[in-house]
Protein backbone atom coordinates (compact mmCIF):
# COMPACT_ATOMS: atom_id res chain seq x y z
CA UNK A 1 0.00 0.00 0.00
CA UNK A 2 1.29 3.46 -0.86
CA UNK A 3 0.15 6.87 -2.11
CA UNK A 4 -1.17 7.39 -5.60
CA UNK A 5 1.03 10.44 -6.04
CA UNK A 6 4.11 8.28 -5.33
CA UNK A 7 3.47 5.90 -8.24
CA UNK A 8 1.60 8.18 -10.65
CA UNK A 9 3.23 8.39 -14.07
CA UNK A 10 5.55 5.39 -13.59
CA UNK A 11 5.33 2.02 -15.31
CA UNK A 12 8.19 0.14 -13.62
CA UNK A 13 8.82 -0.20 -9.89
CA UNK A 14 11.77 -1.49 -7.90
CA UNK A 15 10.97 -2.34 -4.29
CA UNK A 16 13.73 -2.84 -1.74
CA UNK A 17 13.04 -4.45 1.64
CA UNK A 18 14.99 -3.67 4.84
CA UNK A 19 16.76 -7.04 4.53
CA UNK A 20 18.26 -5.93 1.21
CA UNK A 21 16.08 -8.01 -1.10
CA UNK A 22 14.80 -6.23 -4.18
CA UNK A 23 11.72 -7.00 -6.26
CA UNK A 24 10.12 -5.82 -9.44
CA UNK A 25 6.75 -4.39 -8.47
CA UNK A 26 3.53 -4.31 -10.46
CA UNK A 27 0.85 -1.67 -10.02
CA UNK A 28 -2.43 -3.31 -9.04
CA UNK A 29 -4.36 -0.05 -9.08
CA UNK A 30 -4.51 3.51 -7.80
CA UNK A 31 -7.09 6.10 -6.87
CA UNK A 32 -6.43 9.79 -7.46
CA UNK A 33 -9.08 11.15 -5.10
CA UNK A 34 -8.07 9.18 -2.00
CA UNK A 35 -4.36 9.28 -2.93
CA UNK A 36 -4.02 5.52 -2.41
CA UNK A 37 -2.41 2.83 -4.57
CA UNK A 38 -1.44 -0.83 -4.30
CA UNK A 39 1.74 -2.46 -5.63
CA UNK A 40 2.27 -6.22 -5.88
CA UNK A 41 5.47 -8.26 -5.52
CA UNK A 42 6.11 -12.00 -5.70
CA UNK A 43 8.25 -13.42 -2.90
CA UNK A 44 8.49 -15.71 0.11
CA UNK A 45 8.86 -14.98 3.80
CA UNK A 46 7.02 -11.68 3.54
CA UNK A 47 5.35 -10.43 6.71
CA UNK A 48 2.53 -7.91 6.78
CA UNK A 49 2.03 -5.35 9.50
CA UNK A 50 -1.29 -5.73 11.34
CA UNK A 51 -3.95 -3.08 10.89
CA UNK A 52 -5.24 -1.13 13.88
CA UNK A 53 -8.51 0.73 14.34
CA UNK A 54 -8.02 4.40 13.48
CA UNK A 55 -11.45 5.29 14.88
CA UNK A 56 -10.20 4.62 18.41
CA UNK A 57 -7.22 6.99 18.18
CA UNK A 58 -7.25 9.71 20.81
CA UNK A 59 -5.91 13.24 20.51
CA UNK A 60 -2.48 13.21 22.14
CA UNK A 61 -1.93 9.48 21.55
CA UNK A 62 1.64 8.58 20.59
CA UNK A 63 2.18 7.52 16.97
CA UNK A 64 5.25 6.52 14.94
CA UNK A 65 5.90 7.44 11.31
CA UNK A 66 8.17 5.27 9.15
CA UNK A 67 9.50 6.30 5.76
CA UNK A 68 12.52 7.35 3.75
CA UNK A 69 12.60 11.14 4.09
CA UNK A 70 14.65 12.93 1.47
CA UNK A 71 15.79 9.48 0.25
CA UNK A 72 18.64 9.38 2.77
CA UNK A 73 20.80 6.28 2.44
CA UNK A 74 20.84 3.69 5.20
CA UNK A 75 17.26 2.48 5.33
CA UNK A 76 13.98 3.78 6.72
CA UNK A 77 13.72 6.59 9.26
CA UNK A 78 11.49 6.49 12.35
CA UNK A 79 9.94 9.63 13.85
CA UNK A 80 7.65 9.89 16.85
CA UNK A 81 4.84 12.31 17.68
CA UNK A 82 1.22 12.41 18.71
CA UNK A 83 -2.16 12.52 17.04
CA UNK A 84 -2.65 16.29 16.84
CA UNK A 85 -6.10 16.28 15.26
CA UNK A 86 -8.66 14.18 13.43
CA UNK A 87 -11.01 14.67 10.49
CA UNK A 88 -8.82 17.33 8.87
CA UNK A 89 -9.14 18.42 5.24
CA UNK A 90 -6.33 19.85 3.17
CA UNK A 91 -5.58 20.94 -0.37
CA UNK A 92 -2.11 21.42 -1.83
CA UNK A 93 -2.15 25.14 -2.51
CA UNK A 94 0.91 24.95 -4.75
CA UNK A 95 -0.43 21.89 -6.60
CA UNK A 96 -3.93 22.78 -7.85
CA UNK A 97 -4.18 19.58 -9.89
CA UNK A 98 -4.01 17.47 -6.73
CA UNK A 99 -7.25 16.47 -4.96
CA UNK A 100 -8.52 17.93 -1.72
CA UNK A 101 -8.08 15.21 0.89
CA UNK A 102 -10.63 14.73 3.65
CA UNK A 103 -10.97 13.08 7.05
CA UNK A 104 -7.21 13.02 7.62
CA UNK A 105 -5.24 12.40 10.79
CA UNK A 106 -2.98 15.29 11.78
CA UNK A 107 0.30 14.46 13.51
CA UNK A 108 3.43 16.26 14.64
CA UNK A 109 5.58 13.16 13.95
CA UNK A 110 8.07 14.50 11.40
CA UNK A 111 6.90 13.73 7.85
CA UNK A 112 9.00 14.92 4.93
CA UNK A 113 9.19 14.28 1.16
CA UNK A 114 9.97 10.57 0.90
CA UNK A 115 7.73 9.63 3.82
CA UNK A 116 4.68 9.49 1.58
CA UNK A 117 3.10 6.05 1.49
CA UNK A 118 4.80 4.90 4.68
CA UNK A 119 2.86 3.66 7.70
CA UNK A 120 1.75 5.60 10.74
CA UNK A 121 1.80 3.15 13.66
CA UNK A 122 0.40 3.07 17.17
CA UNK A 123 2.48 1.76 20.08
CA UNK A 124 1.21 -1.79 19.42
CA UNK A 125 2.94 -1.71 16.04
CA UNK A 126 -0.40 -1.60 14.21
CA UNK A 127 -0.88 0.51 11.08
CA UNK A 128 -3.36 3.27 11.87
CA UNK A 129 -2.63 5.54 8.91
CA UNK A 130 -0.79 6.06 5.63
CA UNK A 131 1.51 9.10 5.67
CA UNK A 132 0.52 11.32 2.79
CA UNK A 133 1.21 15.07 3.07
CA UNK A 134 2.69 17.96 4.99
CA UNK A 135 1.76 21.59 5.41
CA UNK A 136 4.72 23.30 3.67
CA UNK A 137 4.16 26.64 5.38
CA UNK A 138 4.13 25.20 8.91
CA UNK A 139 6.27 23.06 11.22
CA UNK A 140 5.03 19.90 12.88
CA UNK A 141 1.87 19.58 10.82
CA UNK A 142 1.70 16.36 8.82
CA UNK A 143 -1.23 14.29 7.62
CA UNK A 144 -2.05 10.62 7.23
CA UNK A 145 -4.99 8.77 5.69
CA UNK A 146 -6.77 6.80 8.46
CA UNK A 147 -6.41 3.07 7.93
CA UNK A 148 -10.16 2.57 8.36
CA UNK A 149 -10.68 4.79 5.30
CA UNK A 150 -7.89 3.09 3.35
CA UNK A 151 -9.03 -0.51 3.87
CA UNK A 152 -12.20 -0.43 1.70
CA UNK A 153 -10.34 1.48 -1.03
CA UNK A 154 -7.53 -1.08 -1.06
CA UNK A 155 -10.03 -3.94 -1.09
CA UNK A 156 -11.70 -2.48 -4.18
CA UNK A 157 -8.35 -1.83 -5.88
CA UNK A 158 -7.32 -5.44 -5.27
CA UNK A 159 -10.60 -6.68 -6.73
CA UNK A 160 -11.01 -4.31 -9.69
CA UNK A 161 -7.87 -2.19 -10.06
CA UNK A 162 -9.81 1.07 -9.83
CA UNK A 163 -12.63 2.86 -8.06
CA UNK A 164 -15.75 4.10 -9.80
CA UNK A 165 -17.30 6.93 -7.84
CA UNK A 166 -19.98 9.50 -8.60
CA UNK A 167 -19.28 13.22 -8.71
CA UNK A 168 -21.33 16.41 -8.80
CA UNK A 169 -18.39 18.48 -10.02
CA UNK A 170 -17.93 20.65 -6.93
CA UNK A 171 -15.16 21.37 -4.46
CA UNK A 172 -16.36 22.14 -0.95
CA UNK A 173 -15.20 22.55 2.64
CA UNK A 174 -16.88 21.68 5.92
CA UNK A 175 -18.96 24.39 7.53
CA UNK A 176 -17.90 24.75 11.16
CA UNK A 177 -19.10 27.21 13.82
CA UNK A 178 -15.80 29.06 13.41
CA UNK A 179 -16.17 29.28 9.61
CA UNK A 180 -19.81 30.36 10.00
CA UNK A 181 -18.86 33.13 12.45
CA UNK A 182 -15.92 34.37 10.38
CA UNK A 183 -17.95 34.50 7.15
CA UNK A 184 -21.24 35.59 8.72
CA UNK A 185 -23.03 32.44 7.56
CA UNK A 186 -26.52 31.70 8.82
CA UNK A 187 -25.96 27.96 9.24
CA UNK A 188 -23.24 26.21 11.24
CA UNK A 189 -23.22 22.77 9.61
CA UNK A 190 -23.03 21.55 6.03
CA UNK A 191 -20.62 21.68 3.08
CA UNK A 192 -19.72 25.10 1.67
CA UNK A 193 -19.19 25.05 -2.10
CA UNK A 194 -15.98 26.86 -3.04
CA UNK A 195 -15.69 25.81 -6.70
CA UNK A 196 -18.13 24.55 -9.32
CA UNK A 197 -16.68 22.64 -12.26
CA UNK A 198 -17.56 24.29 -15.56
CA UNK A 199 -19.88 22.03 -17.54
CA UNK A 200 -20.31 19.65 -14.61
CA UNK A 201 -23.54 18.29 -13.11
CA UNK A 202 -23.76 20.93 -10.37
CA UNK A 203 -23.19 23.77 -12.84
CA UNK A 204 -25.90 22.36 -15.11
CA UNK A 205 -28.54 22.76 -12.38
CA UNK A 206 -27.34 26.18 -11.27
CA UNK A 207 -25.27 25.42 -8.19
CA UNK A 208 -22.97 28.31 -7.29
CA UNK A 209 -19.91 29.00 -5.13
CA UNK A 210 -20.98 29.95 -1.58
CA UNK A 211 -23.99 27.61 -1.70
CA UNK A 212 -24.14 25.49 1.44
CA UNK A 213 -25.12 21.86 0.88
CA UNK A 214 -27.49 20.84 3.67
CA UNK A 215 -28.73 17.45 2.52
CA UNK A 216 -28.35 14.74 -0.11
CA UNK A 217 -31.71 13.08 -0.63
CA UNK A 218 -33.26 12.80 2.83
CA UNK A 219 -29.89 12.55 4.60
CA UNK A 220 -28.52 15.58 6.44
CA UNK A 221 -25.00 16.75 5.51
CA UNK A 222 -23.19 17.70 8.71
CA UNK A 223 -19.81 18.21 7.06
CA UNK A 224 -17.76 17.52 3.95
CA UNK A 225 -16.90 13.96 4.97
CA UNK A 226 -20.60 13.13 5.30
CA UNK A 227 -21.31 14.72 1.90
CA UNK A 228 -18.74 12.50 0.17
CA UNK A 229 -19.96 9.47 2.10
CA UNK A 230 -23.53 10.02 0.88
CA UNK A 231 -22.42 10.55 -2.73
CA UNK A 232 -20.31 7.40 -2.67
CA UNK A 233 -23.43 5.33 -1.99
CA UNK A 234 -24.82 6.30 -5.37
CA UNK A 235 -23.92 5.46 -8.95
CA UNK A 236 -22.83 7.61 -11.94
CA UNK A 237 -25.91 8.41 -14.01
CA UNK A 238 -28.17 8.58 -10.97
CA UNK A 239 -30.18 11.75 -10.32
CA UNK A 240 -29.98 12.90 -6.72
CA UNK A 241 -31.79 15.67 -4.89
CA UNK A 242 -29.44 18.12 -3.19
CA UNK A 243 -30.72 20.70 -0.72
CA UNK A 244 -28.68 23.91 -0.57
CA UNK A 245 -28.85 27.14 1.39
CA UNK A 246 -28.37 30.32 -0.65
CA UNK A 247 -28.91 33.88 0.54
CA UNK A 248 -31.44 32.86 3.18
CA UNK A 249 -33.36 30.50 0.91
CA UNK A 250 -33.51 26.71 0.80
CA UNK A 251 -33.27 25.35 -2.75
CA UNK A 252 -33.60 21.80 -4.06
CA UNK A 253 -31.48 20.89 -7.08
CA UNK A 254 -31.40 17.68 -9.12
CA UNK A 255 -27.95 17.05 -10.63
CA UNK A 256 -27.20 13.87 -12.60
CA UNK A 257 -24.05 12.34 -11.15
CA UNK A 258 -21.10 11.56 -13.40
CA UNK A 259 -18.03 9.38 -12.92
CA UNK A 260 -15.02 11.05 -11.40
CA UNK A 261 -11.80 10.68 -13.35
Amino acid sequence: MTNHHVVEGFEEFKITLPDGRTFRGALVGGDFFTDLAVLKIEGKGLKALPFGDSSTLAIGETVIAIGSPLWIEGGPTVTVGVVSGKRRSMEEADEPDQPMLHDLLQTDAAINPGNSGGPLLNLKGEVVGINTAIMPSAHGIGFAIPINNAKPVVKTLLAHGRLVRPSMGVTAVSVTPQLAFTNDLQVERGALVVRVEEGGPAAAVGMQPDDIILAVGSDVVEDLHRFHELLFRRQPGETVQVTVWRNGETLRLLPVLVRDR
